[in-house]
């Protein structure tokens, strides 16, 4: 998986928002919840806390949990992420569980990223019919602490393709399905916004970005000297300038849903049988009220070479919109879809920045910011400047 700090994505994705929900609308709600609500967690993890959390979420009815083990340990650049076996005397819970907490030799600001994640699986996912996201059985929201106990995939599902290796068309056409799917049971639902996730032009997110993404700007330049060419640079000016105007669809609030926020090929569990399972989309600590197709930019124009995007990247836009309008979307055309699409690519040159910004591995943003530059010419997209 890439190697990508959680707290830069989220500054990138959230500095760069425009799009809408339909104000006043008939709105259609998700299906009612099949997922159960998780638990709370705490630091006094033994075999009795387990069973208390288990029971909690619906997942042990009888018997108790005699033994907790941890059976693999990895970190990532802001979590540690453990698989637990667990014993139990009789009953008959999860064999394994994942449990995922910041790791504790980062800085305060990165830990805190995993409360995003944490919110998420508060409120949004036991809102959500079940299938599309690891089930949560228990979770830590206080300060100091962020963790989450969840649902171990790892025999029925994998990982798409070794990071940075792209899936198979047949593999990006079931992606495809499965975003359809989510952002169609958000769309344009009453609760965004108001008890599901926030607008950024009115909490201040915007103003917040747009203020400081100049300085980070001129950080990178700096740094990359002659690396960063004058036309290059001139486009950022250009579309920090025509921001405001830019920002105007989000404004709108029409035709806005819950997006993931870090949409990247894998971070999503496919079934290891297609017949018997459903794509799980994991890693929510970017989620947000937001277009669309800012989680299919993010995914197609920003990590795909211009070969597999050029050859791709219509046909499975058209896919998404059938799918989207299959799953009930009414009144958004593949011509407003593919016009949302490009304005989503051009603000996806900002998320380099904000990588580079965060001093990542060049291995990760650079290729990004190449491709995400040759997908606005591609596309066009510096008509939308003015």
């Amino acid at each position: 998986m890439p190697t990508r700090s959680t707290a830069s994505r989220a500054s990138a994705r959230s500095s760069a928002r425009a799009t809408a929900a339909r104000a006043g609308a008939s709105r259609r709600c998700p299906v009612a919840s099949r997922m159960s609500t998780p638990s709370p967690l705490d630091d006094g993890l033994t075999p009795g806390r387990f069973t208390e959390v288990l029971r909690g979420s619906g997942a042990l009815d009888g018997g108790r949990v005699v033994e907790v083990a941890v059976e693999t340990s990895r970190t990532t650049l802001v979590s540690t992420i453990e698989r637990l076996r667990l014993r139990y005397a009789g009953g008959d819970g999860p064999a394994t569980l994942i449990r995922k907490e910041p790791r504790r030799d980062i800085a305060p600001d990165l830990a805190s990223v995993l409360g995003r994640e944490v919110a998420f699986y508060t409120r949004v996912a036991p809102l959500m019919t079940a299938g599309l996201v690891p089930r949560c059985y228990g979770l830590d929201a206080s300060d100091n602490r962020r963790r989450l106990l969840l649902e171990d995939l790892t025999d029925s599902h994998t990982i798409v393709s070794e990071w940075p290796m792209p899936p198979t068309t047949e593999q990006c056409e079931r992606i495809m399905d499965t975003y359809a799917t989510l952002h169609a049971q958000w769309w344009d639902d009453t609760r965004l916004g108001v008890t599901v996730g926030t607008w950024f032009d009115t909490d201040g997110t915007f103003d917040r970005h747009l203020a400081e993404f100049p300085k980070r700007l001129a950080a990178v330049a700096d740094r990359l000297a002659d690396r960063f060419p004058p036309d290059r640079l001139a486009i950022y000016e250009r579309l920090l300038d025509a921001a405001p105007r830019l920002l105007g669809r989000y404004r709108t609030h029409r035709d806005l849903t819950l997006v993931h926020g870090d949409a990247h090929v894998w971070n999503a569990f496919h079934p290891r049988d297609p017949s018997a399972g459903s794509i799980r989309l994991f890693d929510w600590d970017g989620w947000r009220v937001d277009t669309a197709t800012d989680d299919l930019a993010y995914m197609m124009a920003l990590h795909w070479y211009p070969e597999r995007r050029r050859r791709l990247e219509r046909r499975l836009l058209e896919r998404y919109h059938a799918t989207l309008t299959a799953r009930g979307v009414r009144g958004y055309s593949f011509a407003a879809l593919f016009e949302d699409y490009r304005l989503s690519a051009l603000w996806q040159i900002t998320t380099p920045i904000w990588q580079a910004s965060w001093r990542l591995n060049a291995a990760v943003w650079w290729s990004h910011l190449e491709r995400a530059m040759l997908a606005v010419d591609d596309l066009n997209c510096r008509e939308l400047l003015g």
